[in-house]
């Protein structure tokens, strides 16, 4: 058989069994030189390609994270007919949903359970805050031989940017490295405020002209940046290269919008649904969340409170507690109000729960076994309690959910194929979940 002259050499033959297409593909790579390492590279980028699209449920993601690791046993998961040292010292009170009750602060929120999923089976075996929030911001464990990507990194790589905004936020700011963007590039990285939303002088950093820039000058500015760009990317491609030339076009993008930048703008809301929300921090935070969904951001991460309570729970979720009820139900029926919740996934999650019985300090320590989170809108099911813990709240007692599941079902509802693969330094294919199964009995 007479071969191509780009295969000389390398004993190609179509009549094996390989395609025209095949033949063509390793024809190009021979005649580019191209390595072994580059040509899997390619056939690795290829099979990522074809993993089926999944159909979303879900525009927007809101991710309300409780950094601390929030008492699964005073929230959404109490023990009121255990012994008060695993009852612990606070009260529960009926919801919306029959026979399931929340803690005595969340009042609010539990007229509006009735929108709500709860998991009360979260388990991983990571007890180290650190280690605890990165299972719960990428739904894998920790590892030394390498980084992984947020949630929020993996939703901008996946779907871009939308209306001209960042499509990863996080509210008011990066709170942990796995708010990172891991093996990706750190184009795909968070935006965050600067500031908090419920300061007096709230303003987010470099959305505004300097005083002394007309438009016009910031334009030929923009395009002279453009042109150095371009040069400089001709000669050398890097990650920080091309990261920065995506900073540039996000920054751009948010100067130049006014529509853009209007979504940070929290004064153009009604001073009574603020005053509802509540003019403190978990109030505009998750304001803001909403404001920044509404207008295209794909998912914002919003962090509020500390629920390390090794000592004196009942004095912390005292304090913590009641803020985070009236902003997050009032949260919820304003994305109801708007039309906006059955599109927009909102996630309650900490990085574990505490122990079982209360310790010598009037606390709960750190315990991975057996936690809650909170799902509300976006494809998931109202009004449902999933899985449950044991009556001392200290093991699963049906339905263990681990982080992997967790995270392959809020992928899947913003139409994300979990077991696609994306590319770490040296050309290697990462699952963006690997393990876990799609929680079907959670979705609507």
């Amino acid at each position: 058989m007479k071969m191509h002259p780009l295969c000389q050499g390398n004993h190609i033959d179509l009549s094996v069994g390989h395609s025209r297409r095949e033949f063509l593909y390793t024809g190009l790579i021979g005649g580019m030189g191209l390595s072994l390492p580059m040509l899997m590279k390619l056939q690795a980028e290829q099979k990522i390609a074809d993993v089926p699209s999944v159909a979303a449920k879900a525009d927007s993601i809101i991710h309300i994270y409780l950094p601390g690791g929030i008492a699964h046993q005073e929230s959404w998961d109490p023990k009121p007919f255990a012994s008060a040292d695993y009852r612990g010292p606070l009260g529960s009170i009926k919801t919306k949903i029959p026979g399931v009750a929340f803690s005595e602060h969340f009042k609010k929120t539990a007229e509006i359970a009735d929108k709500l999923t709860i998991i009360r089976s979260m388990t991983h075996g990571e007890a180290a805050h650190e280690r605890g929030t990165h299972n719960m911001l990428t739904g894998y464990r920790p590892s030394p031989a390498i980084k992984y990507p947020s949630f929020g990194s993996v939703v901008s790589h996946e779907l871009g940017v939308k209306n001209s905004l960042p499509p990863y936020v996080v509210v008011p700011n990066m709170f942990a490295p796995e708010n990172g963007t891991g093996y990706l590039s750190t184009a795909y990285g968070p935006f965050a405020l600067g500031s908090d939303p419920a300061a007096s002088n709230f303003s987010v950093r470099d959305l505004a002209l300097p005083k002394d820039v007309s438009e016009a000058r910031f334009n030929r500015r923009r395009t002279l940046l453009e042109s150095v760009d371009a040069h400089f990317s001709s000669v050398e491609k890097s990650d920080a290269l091309t990261a920065m030339d995506s900073f540039y076009q996000n920054a751009y993008g948010l100067i130049s919008s006014k529509a853009a930048r209007e979504a940070f703008n929290l004064e153009a809301e009604a001073g009574k649904l603020r005053d509802e929300y509540g003019r403190n921090q978990a109030g505009q935070r998750f304001l803001m969340a909403r404001r920044l969904v509404e207008a295209g951001v794909r998912l914002v991460t919003v962090n509020y409170g500390g629920w390390d309570h090794h000592s004196n729970i009942k004095a912390g979720f005292a304090s913590n507690a009641p803020q985070f009820d009236i902003a997050f139900a009032r949260l919820i029926r304003d994305l109801e109000e708007r039309g906006m919740l059955d599109r927009t996934l909102v996630l309650v999650s900490s990085e574990f729960g505490r122990t079982p019985k209360i310790n010598s300090t009037n606390g709960r320590d750190h315990y991975p076994r057996v936690f809650s989170v909170a799902m509300a809108g976006g494809g998931v099911k109202r009004g449902l309690v999933y899985g449950s813990s044991d009556a001392l709240g200290g093991e699963p007692a049906e339905n263990p959910v681990g982080p992997e599941s967790l995270a392959k079902t809020m992928y899947h509802l913003v139409g994300i194929n979990a077991e696609k693969r994306l590319m770490a330094d040296g050309g290697r294919p990462i699952d963006i979940v690997n393990g876990g199964e799609l929680i079907k009995d959670i979705l609507a």
